[in-house]
């Protein structure tokens, strides 16, 4: 099903006698287990993430159409929708990336404890690095830990590392050390998380001025022993996605094999 909110989405909805389930997948992310009831033509569903709970509000129109209302905290959107067995996203791979003259990342951020942390760290020299922008607030960072932080226990002696760049409500040190640190003991997270500064897409454009632009958190960094980016993925697709956090999570670690298993380039000599 593709609808309209605040851009083209794919719903991907299932009905067992009047009960549906399912969510709706954006550019940016999914929308989480949404559950709710339809009524003859009228459908009702709703989902709570925290501070994001939302409802949908619609009529069948006829066969194939859905008009309704979009309702959050942020206000309420017109939603319009038509099946379709061929909707899809654009490629969560193509719609960030690095600016032509550049190939690496660059940044330097503190830990929790203040200490500036870097890539050109010797910990991640040589080493294939994932860096994820999150916020300990966001729902689809947390469905995106929930993923990284058993996968990294078991796949870290392998040279992968895994960081991350977390934006949080405040610009606060205090306020962000309280939050991350519920968020890495919620998850029994043991790659670094540093706080990079306040949640806000302009501001992460400003402080990773590599990247075109900054569209989801999360947004997924893949750099290869050799410190280059190879490839970006925007927003998650979690759990409640089904066959697409499946389809993602067979890419996110065929990508890895193949940056695991290329050879570090040998360094010119300075002559």
């Amino acid at each position: 099903m593709e609808s309209l909110l605040h851009v083209i989405t794919v719903g991907v909805l299932e009905q067992q006698g009047n009960k549906v389930t399912g969510t709706i997948l954006t550019t940016t992310g999914d929308y989480r287990y949404l559950e709710g009831i339809i009524d003859g033509t009228q459908l009702k569903l709703s989902a709570f993430s925290g501070s994001s709970p939302s409802l949908i509000e619609a009529v069948l129109t006829d066969s194939i159409h859905l008009t309704g209302e979009f309702i959050s905290p942020g206000g309420k959107v017109i939603l319009q929708a038509v099946k379709s067995d061929t909707a899809k996203l654009p490629d969560a791979y193509s719609l960030t990336y690095l600016k032509k003259e550049y190939d690496k990342l660059s940044f330097t951020f503190p830990d929790l404890n203040g200490k500036p942390v870097s890539l050109d760290d010797d910990k991640y020299k040589g080493k294939v690095v994932v860096v994820t922008i999150q916020g300990s607030w966001c729902p689809n960072c947390v469905d995106e830990a929930a993923f990284l932080s058993p996968w990294y226990k078991k796949n870290k002696d392998r040279g992968v590392e895994i960081i991350g760049l977390s934006f949080e409500r405040k610009d606060d040190p205090a306020f962000a050390k309280e939050r991350i640190g519920k968020f890495i003991k919620r998850f029994d997270i043991g790659y670094d998380i540093l706080f990079a500064g306040i949640a806000d897409k302009k501001i992460v454009a400003e402080k990773l001025p590599q990247l075109n632009t900054f569209l989801s958190f999360p947004t997924t960094i893949f750099i290869d022993k050799d410190g280059k980016v190879r490839k970006i993925h925007t927003g998650y697709n979690g759990p409640a996605t089904g066959k697409y956090y499946e389809e993602f999570i067979q890419e996110f670690n065929d990508e890895i094999n193949v940056l695991v298993n290329e050879p570090k380039k040998k360094e010119k000599p300075v002559s």
